[in-house]
This record gives structure tokens, sequence and C-alpha cells, in this order.
């Protein structure tokens, strides 16, 4: 069975419109697939984890130890939901801004072997930032996954959005309702990874027949945005 088909059975995911399970299972083959190797017995660090879906993921994928910083303690309090104890055992959910926990982190000399950046790139506007404490924890893999701006030019294309939307960014202040976020362009991801000392690999989604993309059309967009998948590795490293 593929892994996520319990997650529509799940009291949070029962009631949205859209089945959850078939575009997690075949985003799963985009972000673990090609670097599974990476996940055995590796400490992973979950930025913007969510309810723990993808925390959940890397321990499965074989990770010993998974770290999640989450804003939200309400999608926190879900992650009991998930069927398998041994897994969920191997997760630990902070509710945290990411800047914040990886500060604390940094300062503790804490270290990972694998960063989780999913989903949440193309909602922040301090992305070199992000990158340059994510290389202080020594990771060997960094996945991000993201919407990109189409655009040729290196630019980063700025939004508003809600801020009182689970799916967007946390609010920074009280009060506050809509946030800028900064959705990078393909060529700006390359530049700021090859800044930040990574080298940057694009993962090849085409392998999925047409017919078959089901609940991942955002990975096949010719326009305006894509989404999309690379792998950042510190340059170097073989």
């Amino acid at each position: 069975m593929p892994f996520f088909d319990f997650i529509d059975t799940l009291p949070r995911y029962a009631s949205i419109d859209r089945p959850q399970a078939n575009r997690l299972n075949l985003r799963r083959r985009f972000i673990i697939g090609p670097v599974k190797p990476y996940f055995k017995n590796a400490r992973v660090l979950d930025l913007a984890s969510h309810d723990g879906r993808w925390c959940y993921a890397f321990a499965a994928a074989g990770a010993r130890e998974v770290v999640g910083f989450e804003g939200r303690q309400e999608l926190i309090d879900s992650f009991p939901d998930f069927p398998d104890e041994e897994l969920r055992n191997k997760v630990q959910l902070h509710c945290t801004d990411i800047f914040d926990g990886l500060d604390a982190a940094i300062a503790e000399g804490e270290r990972f072997d694998v960063v989780g950046v999913l989903g949440i790139y193309y909602h922040i506007m301090d992305h070199q930032r992000l990158l340059k404490q994510i290389r202080a924890v020594k990771p060997k893999l960094v996945i991000i996954d993201s919407e990109f701006s189409t655009r040729d030019n290196p630019i980063i294309q700025l939004v508003q959005e809600r801020t009182d939307q689970i799916l967007n960014a946390i609010p920074e202040y009280d009060g506050h309702e809509i946030a800028v976020k900064g959705v990078p362009s393909f060529r700006a991801m390359e530049l700021m990874a090859d800044s930040a000392g990574f080298d940057l690999e694009w993962n090849d989604v085409s392998d999925i027949p047409r017919g078959r993309r089901g609940g991942v059309a955002d990975y096949y967009r010719k326009t305006n945005m894509r989404r999309a998948t690379c792998f950042l590795r510190p340059k170097g490293d073989t």
C-alpha cells in the first residue's frame, strides 16, 4: 500500500474536499525517493513541519530521530493521530518560529544529517539568512520543495498572503493579518544556494506519465510559478 494512503482517514484530513493521499504519495516519490539512502540512521530536521506528516515519512525512510519546528501548536496537536507508534516515537515536534528554532539549535551546537525545507521557502523573505542558518547545523543534504517563479531572471517575486490560513506564513506580531512572502525564481534559487556554499541538483519529475499527475499538477505548470524539488549538498562533498 502506498505510504500516505492512511492520511485521508485521519480526522483533520477527512474534512478536506480534495483527497490528499495521492498528492502526498507522489510528493514523497519526488522528495524522498531520489535521496533515501541519506536517511539511514540519520538525525533529521524538518522546518515548518505542519502536522508532522513529513517528519513521520522521514522516520519511515530510516531516520533514527526527526526534529520538527512548527509555528502553529494546533497542527502539532494532531500528530498523535498518525497510526504507527514506533514511527511517532522517533519524532519530536517543537512549536517555534523556524528562524528562532535554528538560532537555538546553533547555540546548542546541534547537528543534523538532513534538513527538510518543504513548502516553506516561498513563504518567507529571509531566504539567504535561512540557508546560512541551515549550513551552520552541518547537514549532508538539504531538501527544498517550493514554488518557484518561472521568470528567466534571478528574481524574488513578492506576493501577499493571509496569515490566518494554515498553509501560509505565520503572524509575526499581534494583529498581523497580511504577510509579504518572496517567491524566488529557479535561477535565484541556484544563485542563493551557490552563495551559501551548496551544490544544487534539481529533481526530474518527467517520468510521471501525464495521466498519473493528479494532485501534483503544480509541478508541471508552464507559466508564472511551478513547484519543484531541489537537493543541496555542501560544496566539496562527494
